[in-house]
């Protein structure tokens, strides 16, 4: 009937609006309904309390579907351009590489000692970047940032090591090196969202971490 194609849709429209991961839009995902059965007769009154139960079940479905899958976030980056001089080159791209930069091109500028570096750089690891550029270089390095594009992280956020080489490597958590968890994590908690940090870790080594108020 009418009113469950709508309850449906706009079961789908919520749960699209704002997603598990950090209740954020969400793109590029499809949801395949295969089969739907109900035993409800529209001709009676009680169609738009029903219809409400529908657009909740269908949106809790939507969000519980896309867990169930291998997960991927994605994030905003910046386009940025750096001009430096060859002497402190190796500074920028250590502090690109430090915030998960990717160079693009390098180029030295016709009759100048100036080099002129494309890269993208997250918009979650940009906070302080200019300033950390301009401080490592001695103010040497110009960084300009600009909005580009979203883009699709490989990493899983909710991806654990199973194998011998794989626990030794990233640890038991699989939180060492897992960008992807990380702005998850970061996004949820700036939201005030439940996240998996616990207070007490390593108890067996007495380490406490301070919880922010």
């Amino acid at each position: 009937g009418i009113n469950a194609e709508y309850g449906v849709i706009r079961g789908f429209e919520l749960a699209v609006s704002s997603g598990p991961l950090c209740e954020e839009p969400m793109s590029a995902v499809a949801f395949v309904v295969s089969e739907w059965t109900g035993a409800i007769d529209y001709r009676e009154k009680e169609v738009r309390p029903v219809s409400g139960q529908i657009v909740s079940t269908v949106k809790e479905c939507c969000r519980q579907s896309f867990l169930k899958q291998p997960c991927r976030l994605m994030v905003a980056m910046y386009q940025c351009e750096i001009q430096a001089t060859a002497e402190v080159l190796g500074r920028v791209y250590g502090v690109l590489a430090k915030r998960h930069g990717r160079v693009l091109s390098e180029e030295l500028k016709e009759g100048s000692g100036t080099f002129l570096i494309a890269a993208v750089l997250p918009v979650a690891e940009s906070l302080g970047f200019a300033e950390e550029i301009r401080k490592k270089t001695s103010g040497f390095a110009m960084p300009q940032l600009v909005f580009s594009h979203w883009e699709t992280l490989q990493e899983d956020p909710f991806w654990v090591p199973t194998t011998e080489e794989e626990l030794a490597h990233f640890g038991e958590l699989g939180d060492s090196g897992n960008i992807a968890h990380d702005y998850m994590m970061a996004a949820r908690k700036r939201k005030g969202l439940s996240t998996d940090e616990q207070i007490v870790v390593s108890g067996e080594k007495q380490r406490t971490l301070k919880k922010n108020k």
